[in-house]
């Protein structure tokens, strides 16, 4: 059985103690606004939304309301480091939150889209190995406000163009932070206006979230990082797989699909001579065949931590062409922003800061 859908109450968001500018919900900002007409609930909603970077865009706010709002209100994130990529069509930031921890966000321009992949945790408690997020350990949850912080910044930065889809394969596990996540998810589709299926979540399996995700009323992508369909060798590369292993993850997947009848995909990072062997062919062929699902290949990013590489460009090839031999769904994915350590596994690599101390 799902656990009921509920949203997080301001206490619950604010997980820094500090009420951030995108943090309150509508009725939370009516508190916020005890004496004020109510058509003044409406204006700040929308302008939040619109122009809530700067607050002295909301011209129809007095402007002793906008300076008290800005003070009760200060954003979430500090620029600290914006990298671009070498083509111009990949920007990542690293984002410093009120507490001294820190993101990253990446912006990713295509010819047919632009999307942005968000962060919905500070650091990682997956501990998978190939993964710089999950090298570096895990920090805290973030607030519904400093995840779709994340997503106005990044449409500010595209305009003229706009932002049209929203990946949360940023640094931490999305289905671990499940209210604060799904709050921002509602909040970027109804004010932001961007469609529930531009929308992905992506998960290493954490069968309590895909049931709940299942009973949610918006018909969002679930996407599973998958790397390996062989139990053993998936407890080394994902060792929550421990908890949740290969069957039970089908399992989950299947009542995902009763309810929802949406492909799912699988993330699969090609590690050279570790998942990329004609066994994995086959385990991985036969687990996606049997759940109809679709297979994201992608080549291995470098990282720090890990010494062994990915998967050589011709092998990657080959490994997509049996796959699709063996009755599979297989495509290639296109590396962005390797050369800004933005690309998928890479955020949090390069970075040369000092966080907080750990919360015990």
């Amino acid at each position: 059985m799902t656990e009921p859908r509920r949203h997080p109450s301001q206490s619950e968001s604010v997980v820094a103690g500090q009420l951030t500018r995108f943090d309150p919900s509508r009725d939370e900002l009516a508190t916020l606004l005890t004496g004020q007409p109510s058509y003044r609930i409406d204006q700040l909603w929308t302008g939040l939304h619109r122009d809530g970077l700067d607050l002295n865009l909301l011209t129809n706010l007095p402007a002793a309301l906008r300076s008290e709002l800005e003070q009760q209100l200060p954003l979430a994130l500090t620029p600290e480091i914006e990298s671009v990529s070498n083509d111009g069509e990949t920007v990542k930031w690293l984002w410093k939150l009120n507490d001294g921890y820190h993101i990253e966000t990446v912006l990713m321009h295509y010819r047919d889209r632009t999307t942005v992949c968000v962060s919905s945790q500070a650091g990682c408690a997956m501990a998978c190995g190939f993964c710089a997020t999950g090298q570096s350990g895990f920090d805290r949850h973030l607030s519904v406000g400093e995840i779709v912080e994340q997503v106005i910044r990044a449409q500010h930065q595209a305009a003229p163009r706009r932002v049209s889809n929203i990946v949360f394969m940023g640094m931490g596990e999305p289905l671990a932070n499940y209210d604060r996540m799904w709050a921002a998810v509602e909040r970027i589709h109804q004010e932001l206006g961007i469609g529930a299926r531009h929308i992905t979540v992506s998960t290493v399996g954490i069968i309590p979230g895909i049931d709940r995700l299942a009973s949610e009323s918006l018909p969002v992508n679930l996407a599973i990082s998958l790397h390996s369909a062989n139990d053993d060798r998936r407890n080394e590369l994902v060792p929550i797989n421990r908890r949740y292993p290969l069957d039970d993850l089908a399992a989950a997947c299947r009542r995902y699909l009763a309810v929802k009848n949406r492909r799912l995909s699988f993330e699969w990072a090609l590690i050279d001579g570790v998942n990329d062997q004609p066994r994995d062919v086959s385990e991985l062929a036969a687990y996606a065949t049997m759940l109809r699902a679709h297979i994201n290949l992608i080549p291995l990013n470098p990282t720090p931590g890990y010494a062994t590489t990915g998967t050589p460009p011709e092998r990657v090839a080959a490994f997509r062409d049996a796959l699709i031999a063996a009755g599979a769904n297989a495509t290639v994915r296109q590396n962005r922003g390797t050369d800004i350590d933005a690309a998928c596994g890479q955020l949090r690599a390069s970075r040369q800061i000092v966080d907080p101390p750990r919360r015990r």
